[in-house]
This record gives C-alpha cells, sequence and structure tokens, in this order.
C-alpha cells in the first residue's frame, strides 16, 4: 500500500490566504468571481507568477442524489442547483487550484479535469464506466450524511472502482455535513471507515460557500488535499521508475 501523506505535510494547506499567492488566485478570479475554463482554456498568469501545470484526470463516484453534481459545482465556482436532477451521460468540469509546495517553495497549478456520471446512464450504458475509469488519477467516492444506504456501499464503490481503475489516489467525500443533526452515520463509524480503509475523509455542506473569493475557505481543504495526494503518487512512481 503506498504511503499518503498527512495533511499539510507537502502543501501549505492556508496558502490561499496569503498575500504572495494573490497573483495565482487572481488567474483563476474575475471580479471577485471564479472563472469557468473550458477544456482548452487555461488561467494566463503574469510573468512574476510562474507555475507549471499539472494535469489529472478524477471520477466523481457515488449514488444518484448524494450530491455529486453540486460538489463538482462547488469546487468549479458554478452555482449550485436548487434542484436534483440525475445527469445524463459524462459531464466534464475543469477545475484550476494554485499549490505552493512546502519543501521548496515551488508553485504548481494543478488542473483537475472532473468527470461525473449519473448513476442511471452507469447502469444503462456499460461503456460509460469503463470511460469514466480510463486513466483516472484520483477518485472521490462521495455518500451523504443524510443517506445510510450511501454510506453502507462505500466498500463495495471502491472496490469495484478499484478493480479496473488501478492504483490511483481515493478520497472520500461527506455531503450534507450541515444536516448532521439529521445524520444516519455517526463520528464513529466514519472513523472507523477511514481507519479500516485508510482513505482521507472531507465533510462538504450542501449549501453555503460561494462562487467568489470568500468561498475559496471552503474548497480549499479537499483541492489542497487531492492535490497533496497526487503529487504524492507522483513522487512515488518517479522514485520506482529511477531504481
Amino acid at each position: 500500500m503506498a504511503l499518503r501523506p498527512r495533511p499539510g505535510s507537502l502543501v501549505l494547506s492556508d496558502w490561499q490566504r496569503s498575500p504572495e499567492s494573490r497573483d495565482y488566485f487572481n488567474s483563476i478570479m474575475h471580479r471577485n468571481r471564479r472563472k469557468h475554463f473550458g477544456l482548452l482554456e487555461a488561467p494566463v498568469l503574469p510573468l512574476q507568477a510562474a507555475a507549471d501545470t499539472v494535469n489529472y484526470k478524477v471520477f466523481v463516484s457515488g449514488k444518484s442524489g448524494v450530491g455529486k453534481s453540486a460538489l463538482v459545482a462547488k469546487l468549479a465556482g458554478l452555482e449550485v442547483p436548487s434542484m436534483h436532477y440525475e445527469t445524463t451521460g459524462i459531464q466534464t468540469t475543469v477545475v484550476y487550484w494554485p499549490v505552493k509546495l512546502r519543501d521548496n517553495g515551488r508553485v504548481l497549478l494543478f488542473r483537475f479535469q472532473l468527470w461525473d456520471c449519473g448513476e442511471n446512464a452507469l447502469r444503462k450504458f456499460d461503456h460509460l464506466l469503463p470511460a469514466c475509469r480510463d486513466q483516472t488519477d484520483a477518485v472521490l467516492h462521495l455518500f451523504s450524511f443524510t443517506d445510510r444506504s450511501s454510506f453502507n456501499d462505500l466498500s463495495n464503490q471502491i472496490t469495484r472502482i478499484s478493480e479496473s481503475a488501478g492504483s490511483n489516489v481515493k478520497l472520500v467525500v461527506g455531503t450534507k455535513f450541515d444536516q448532521f443533526m439529521h445524520t444516519d452515520v455517526t463520528e464513529r463509524e466514519l472513523r472507523e471507515f477511514q481507519q479500516a480503509w485508510a482513505v482521507p475523509v472531507f465533510c462538504f455542506q450542501s449549501a453555503g460557500g460561494g462562487t467568489g473569493r470568500a468561498g475559496l475557505a471552503d474548497i480549499a481543504p479537499l483541492l489542497n488535499g487531492l492535490a497533496e495526494q497526487l503529487w504524492t503518487q507522483d513522487l512515488q512512481a518517479a522514485r520506482l521508475h529511477t531504481c
């Protein structure tokens, strides 16, 4: 099993709050709101803010209704839909996130291509799941705090995706955490799952945050954690290649 970094051991977790990061985060903002990037678009950095771009494919997996599309919208700075609609086919969303490495001060611009597909579409069309899993670098496994069955399905979900996705980063995201008073999942069960499967677990609210600069604080823990796990995976792969 590949070693996973402690949160904040490789990436400066609150770097987006520092004045030094302003030029980098300004490149993904416009009039204090997040810019939306297509597949062929990229942020334009000023000359004094050079950064290498690293690209990753991330599959967002989970039962229907757990909040996959809402999570993707939050990460991309889009308006979260007020009503639930099943995603038809595959939707891809590009999210850029600047990160500063702790050891050498290097700044990297992470480009996450998020793949989201509705559960009914995956069941109906056999070719969609292989397409989502093909050459995937990371998988976000979602469950809802208000849906016990989605939590119970996590182990099967992780096993099913890992069978063909190979060795990749795995993170678990619990949605609708702001409805914790009505949760069907206890903190103890969450800790036991995290220890048993050795995967990081992140909690997300179903509302709040925002599309502007203030909303960056809500998405920073997950995006920094994802970047940290992916960068560690690349470093380990590079060491094995040079041995």
